[in-house]
């Protein structure tokens, strides 16, 4: 019996036979086997770098053209999420300056521009003019300071209550600026030389006020 048991392990095994494939399938089927096959996550990983190693073994300009490709989807991504959570960026001061809109009347000027022109019109005795102007200054001060942003529509009555937000202490001079603003504007009441001095006198204060929290919007 056992010399009949060492003759059958000396004879070749045919691969082909089907006796053979069976002792392979129950040898695979042992324990030892089955806790040695790929899981999910070793074929996908195995995937994955295949593709990756593909870009670079692939012709010369193929796999160049494919990175860059998958940068520029990423930045667009990128982009698009950083729009989503922030929202969209504010205009800088230059651009928003551009589209001001005074109180009825566009105006690209700058604060120090304003002042200048209402002091122009204060020498020729043009008060009226000079409230206009030196009222807008006061207003364009504040905007580029981003206290409070001016926007089209905004009456000098609104824009003097936000005002007041950014800087109470001033409250009572803002809501007499604007109704001194109004009556040369739209009331056609002669202006006067004290009306100027005293807006000269709440633009100088507003000046001192220091921002404590974002832009009013007007």
């Amino acid at each position: 019996m056992l010399l009949h048991t060492a003759l059958r392990l000396d004879v070749p095994v045919d691969p082909n036979s089907p006796q053979a494939q069976d002792w392979l399938r129950n040898e695979l089927a042992k324990p030892e086997y089955q806790a040695a096959r790929p899981t999910w996550l070793d074929v996908a990983s195995k995937t994955v770098q295949d593709w990756l190693f593909s870009l670079f073994s692939s012709p010369k300009g193929a796999a160049g053209t494919v990175l860059l490709l998958v940068v520029v989807l990423l930045i667009a991504a990128l982009i698009v999420g950083a729009f989503v959570i922030y929202g969209l960026p504010r205009l800088n001061r230059r651009a928003a300056s551009a589209r001001r809109a005074l109180f009825g009347s566009d105006d690209t000027r700058s604060a120090d521009e304003l002042r200048r022109s209402a002091a122009d019109a204060a020498r020729a005795g043009d008060w009226s003019l000079a409230i206009e102007e030196q009222f807008r200054a006061i207003a364009a001060a504040l905007d580029e300071r981003t206290l409070v942003e001016v926007r089209p529509g905004t009456t000098a009555t609104e824009f003097a209550a936000r005002a007041a937000r950014a800087a109470p202490a001033l409250a009572a001079e803002l809501r007499q600026a604007a109704r001194t603003f109004d009556e040369v504007r739209y009331l056609d009441r002669p202006g006067s030389e004290a009306g100027y001095q005293q807006l000269v006198a709440l633009d100088a204060e507003l000046q001192r006020v220091r921002p404590a929290q974002e832009a009013v919007v007007a």
